[in-house]
C-alpha cells in the first residue's frame, strides 16, 4: 500500500519523534510505501530514515522552492511547481492518507483530503495519528461540526483518530484490505 504521511519538517522532541519512528518502521516492515513531502529534514526526515530502515520505499514529493532539502536516495522523487500540485501529486499517488503532528501545512493537507472526501471525489482512508494530544482540539471542532450539521456525511465517514501508531496502521490495512 502506497501511505501518503501529511506532517511536519520541523525538529520536534521525543514525545513526538519517537511515535512518528514507531509508525514508520511499521510501515517499513508491513512492505508498505511511503508518499510523503520529500524533506530529508526534521520530522519528515525521521518518519523516512524509520520506513527506509525498515525495508519500506520512498516516494517523495518535494516542491521547487524546498528542493535543496530533498532527500537523496528516495526510491522516486518527483518536484511539483508549487504546493496546490504537490498535494494533487502526493494524493494521486496515495492509497490511504495518515495525517502525523505538523503546523498549518499539515493542517492545509488534512482538510484537503478531507473535504474531497466529502464530496465523494476520493474514498481514501484517512486516519489523524493523535500523537500526545496533538489534535484534542481538532477532533473537537470536527465533532461539533458533525454535531451541529456542517458535514453533509458523518465524522466517522471522513477520518478516523487513532492515539497509537499501531492503531493508525491497522485502520489503514483494514480499510484497503491489505491486512
Amino acid at each position: 500500500m502506497n501511505i501518503c504521511a501529511f506532517l511536519s519538517a520541523a525538529d520536534l522532541d521525543d514525545r513526538y519523534t519517537r511515535p512518528a519512528r514507531e509508525f514508520a518502521e511499521l510501515l517499513g516492515k508491513g512492505g508498505h510505501t511511503l508518499v510523503w513531502g520529500g524533506s530529508d529534514v526534521g520530522l519528515m526526515k525521521v518518519v523516512a530514515d524509520g520506513v527506509q530502515e525498515a525495508g519500506g520505499r520512498l516516494v517523495g514529493v518535494s516542491v521547487e522552492f524546498l528542493a535543496a532539502k530533498a532527500r537523496p536516495g528516495a526510491d522516486e522523487m518527483v518536484v511539483a511547481r508549487d504546493l496546490a500540485e504537490r498535494k494533487a501529486l502526493l494524493l494521486a499517488k496515495a492509497d490511504a492518507v495518515v495525517v502525523m503532528v505538523g503546523g498549518t501545512g499539515t493542517l492545509d493537507e488534512a482538510t484537503e483530503i478531507l473535504e474531497l472526501k466529502k464530496h465523494g471525489k476520493t474514498d481514501k482512508p484517512v486516519v489523524l495519528l493523535n500523537t500526545a494530544g496533538f489534535y484534542d482540539g481538532l477532533r473537537e471542532q470536527f465533532l461539533r461540526m458533525d454535531a451541529e450539521g456542517f458535514l453533509p456525511v458523518p465524522l466517522t465517514d471522513l477520518v478516523f483518530f487513532a492515539e497509537e501508531p499501531v492503531g493508525a496502521l491497522a485502520y489503514l490495512e483494514e480499510s484497503t484490505g491489505t491486512v
